[in-house]
């Protein structure tokens, strides 16, 4: 398709692979912006976790989901009676890990950590319900996007 240089290597998968995930960012964005959600940059990232990744979407997506959630609520919960330091932040880790495992959904322990330390380490003038909440949102708009251009358009093996 082109000659020489970086994109000599390319190939039409290629090129529909990042077609598609440009317009499935884009429409995560577009989409959270329109719902006003307060941080609808995580809407994009999100879909774009999804649908780049090595594991199936649909298997990342509802890791994602679940762990979002469980971090979402921990977060919340120990923000509300705790003021967040090191070892509280340790502690929201360290349950969020043992509620995954013990729900049998240890392969979500790294979103709900990420989304916990969102919660928790981020300054917000917001009551902590409401910022879980909305990264709950956020995440799970940009999880439906992704799932949903997969189904679209789906594509070939990734090069």
């Amino acid at each position: 398709m082109f000659r020489g240089g970086v994109f000599a290597r390319m190939n039409l998968n290629a090129v529909l692979d990042s077609v598609r995930t440009a317009c499935a960012a884009v429409a995560a964005m577009l989409l959270a912006r329109l719902l006003k959600l307060p941080e609808s940059y995580w809407a994009p990232i999100s879909t774009i976790v999804v649908i780049q990744s090595t594991i199936p979407p649909v298997t990342l997506g509802w890791q994602r989901f679940v762990g979002t959630a469980l971090g979402a609520v921990v977060g919340a919960s120990i923000a509300t009676f705790f003021h967040t330091g090191a070892a509280i932040y340790a502690v929201g880790i360290l349950l969020c890990g043992l509620l995954a495992y013990s729900l049998r959904v240890g392969s979500a322990y790294r979103f709900a950590a990420i989304t916990l330390s969102i919660v928790l380490l981020i300054p917000r003038a917001h009551v902590p319900w409401i910022i879980a909440w909305h990264r709950f949102l956020e995440v799970s708009l940009g999880i439906v996007v992704a799932l949903l251009i997969t189904i679209i358009w789906p594509l070939k093996k990734k090069a």
